[in-house]
């Protein structure tokens, strides 16, 4: 089974940030290749973020659940996320009003422009 393994050093985060990116009206992703090696192998280093300004600590936790439930999903379907990379998923305050169903296929979208 994938665990998702978050980023904890502020510098982790600053050389994800430099590399590849892709933006949705629901969130923006941002993938560089693994530099930093995960507690186990199988985990996938993954960290959700909201900025302050989206609203209260439950919309934003809200938000951060439905797009780790949809990572979750796609983990399960082979290939849909490349395991080689460390991500970064910026949520925008959209994807508090949308459905899983709604954000499952810009999700997946926004995967597969990343692997390549």
């Amino acid at each position: 089974m994938v665990r998702l393994e978050s980023l904890k050093k502020s510098s982790q985060f600053k050389k994800a940030l430099k590399e590849k990116k892709i933006h949705s009206e629901y969130f923006s992703i941002f993938a560089a290749k693994n530099f930093y090696k995960p507690k186990y192998k199988t985990n996938l280093l993954i960290s959700f973020i909201m900025k302050k300004k989206i609203g209260n600590a439950v919309k934003r936790n809200k938000i951060r659940r439905k797009l780790k439930a949809i990572v979750h999903k796609l983990l399960k379907k082979r290939g849909a996320i490349n395991r080689d990379y460390t991500y970064i998923v910026f949520g925008k305050s959209n994807a508090y009003t949308e459905k899983q169903s709604v954000l499952m296929p810009a999700m997946i979208k926004c995967f597969k422009k990343l692997s390549k």
